[in-house]
């Protein structure tokens, strides 16, 4: 009966290392297009605001960016911030995300430059449809055809360009 618990208790750890791959992400910059006023900008200030994860939310109008402080032990993914600025109608220009380093060393993650980290956190820019301009994403398709995984535009895997 001992050894059942050592193995439920394994099983659990694992899953709980599997649900927190994503955990460690602690500020996103989302440049949202489409935006034409402040109202504009507004609705997509609520959705982010909505999110449980999102400690704060600072905008530029001038540039429709908009800055994303998370809580930290969040368990939120790239595909969250597509959703919410997808809700309020408009799309993703550009997805830069600070995190762990160890958040992006898992599977979810394919690093597309052969960039070397040596911080603790690092900041990458997600490159796959829907998080880039459509002109953006066809110039990426180009230069990443090589990458199966790319084109295959599996929502559960995130391409990522290294910035820092």
């Amino acid at each position: 009966m001992k050894k059942s618990y050592k193995y439920v208790t394994l099983l659990a750890l694992a899953l709980l290392s599997l649900s927190n791959a994503n955990a460690q992400i602690s500020k996103a910059e989302i440049r949202a297009t489409g935006l034409t006023c402040s109202m504009c900008s507004n609705a997509i200030n609520k959705q982010l605001k909505a999110l449980p994860e999102v400690a704060n939310v600072a905008t530029d109008l001038n540039t429709n960016t908009f800055t994303v402080t998370l809580k930290e032990n969040n368990t939120i993914s790239p595909t969250t911030f597509k959703q919410s600025v997808e809700k309020a109608g408009f799309s993703i220009g550009s997805l830069v995300l600070t995190s762990k380093t160890s958040a992006i060393k898992n599977e979810k993650y394919i690093v597309v430059d052969a960039k070397t980290i040596d911080s603790e956190e690092v900041t990458f820019q997600v490159l796959d449809k829907g998080y880039v301009t459509d002109k953006e994403y066809k110039k990426l398709s180009k230069s990443l055809k090589k990458l199966e995984t790319y084109l295959a535009n599996n929502e559960d895997d995130f391409h990522i360009k290294i910035l820092n």
